[in-house]
């Protein structure tokens, strides 16, 4: 099982956003995507935060009440994210999935750079497949 990768089973292209860009965008974003949030990254590519459906959600609430307040995606990130690597392994993303209770990682390489995250769907996945494989070489 040590042997299951982030990097097999990330997805590369997740939803990404900018900064400065309006949360009614990112909402159609996340909405169109089908994905629960997504990282946020500056124009190197960096990661500087992380957007859940739980961010969009409070300030969509709050919009409603004053109308006409247009928040952009900076204002309402979350800036301390803790990104895994690629050659992580799925084992032990499992184990923080479970700790932290998080339900997407962004996937950074060595230099911070954004290429991709991993959900608890994905690590489903990764498992299922390695316990199938595991049942069909015992059998």
């Amino acid at each position: 099982m040590e042997s299951l990768k982030v990097q097999d089973y990330m997805n590369k292209r997740p939803v990404k956003f900018s900064p400065e860009m309006p949360i009614a965008q990112a909402v159609e974003a996340l909405l169109s995507s089908k994905q629960s949030g997504g990282p946020v990254i500056d124009a190197a590519g960096n990661l500087i935060g992380f957007l859940s459906e739980q961010d969009c959600l409070k300030q969509m609430l709050d919009s409603t009440y004053y109308r006409e307040q247009i928040a952009h995606v900076d204002e309402v990130m979350v800036t301390e994210v803790s990104p895994v690597s690629p050659n992580d392994s799925i084992l032990e993303l499992t184990a923080r999935f479970v700790k932290d209770g998080y339900k997407m990682y962004p996937v950074v390489d060595d230099s911070g750079c954004l290429i991709g995250v991993i959900n608890r769907s994905d690590v489903l996945y990764a498992i299922d497949v390695h316990l199938k494989d595991e049942y069909k070489r015992t059998a």
